[in-house]
């Protein structure tokens, strides 16, 4: 008895339908219903054939006959040319620099010096008031040495003011009005006599 073949199925619904060939599609279940058309997809690319073996002209690609890269002496020149010339910038620019950083160095000291410069005629101004010999009997007066005929005093912290009339207060003319003083000021009034 002879084997049945399967059948095939007919229902090519679980099938994508850019797999279905067009004449194999499955019959509208519904014609009458109004379904949306369905687009219909590309066809599918084809692999082209491979050329017959005889159509290549082309040798085989021999790594021997590739050219070699070599040294010649223009290269060589040409590399050691632009290794001196960029040596010779790298050392211009840092020659550039150290020249404005010892112009600015410059700069700075001639600054420094004439702070110095009047720094020094300004000690000498004061070295030559110290020597006056004005400054030098008034710093003695200070330590109770005086000239010749003076007669060292000092004023105690607490001494009281003078009175108006007491000896040696001619300074206050008669009728001037008083002036309120301090001790000290009325003391140098006495001894200096009256400011202008």
């Amino acid at each position: 008895m002879p084997v049945p073949e399967p059948t095939r199925r007919s229902d090519l619904s679980a099938i994508p339908s850019f797999l279905r060939k067009a004449g194999n599609e499955a019959p509208k279940a519904a014609a009458t219903s109004k379904a949306p058309a369905t687009r219909r997809a590309l066809p599918r690319p084809v692999t082209p054939a491979e050329r017959p073996d005889d159509s290549r002209t082309d040798p085989p690609l021999d790594p021997a006959s590739l050219p070699m890269p070599s040294l010649s002496r223009r290269r060589v020149v040409t590399a050691a040319g632009v290794l001196i010339a960029g040596l010779l910038t790298l050392s211009f620019v840092r020659q550039v620099g150290e020249a404005t950083a010892a112009s600015d160095r410059a700069a700075e000291l001639r600054v420094a010096n004439a702070a110095l410069r009047d720094e020094v005629a300004r000690l000498q101004l004061d070295v030559g008031h110290v020597q006056d010999l004005h400054f030098i009997q008034l710093q003695g007066r200070a330590f109770g040495l005086g000239g010749r005929g003076e007669i060292p005093f000092a004023l105690a912290a607490g001494a009281p003011s003078l009175a108006a009339d007491a000896p040696g207060s001619a300074a206050v003319r008669l009728g001037a009005p008083i002036r309120p003083t301090s001790p000290f000021d009325a003391w140098l009034e006495v001894l200096f006599g009256s400011g202008p």
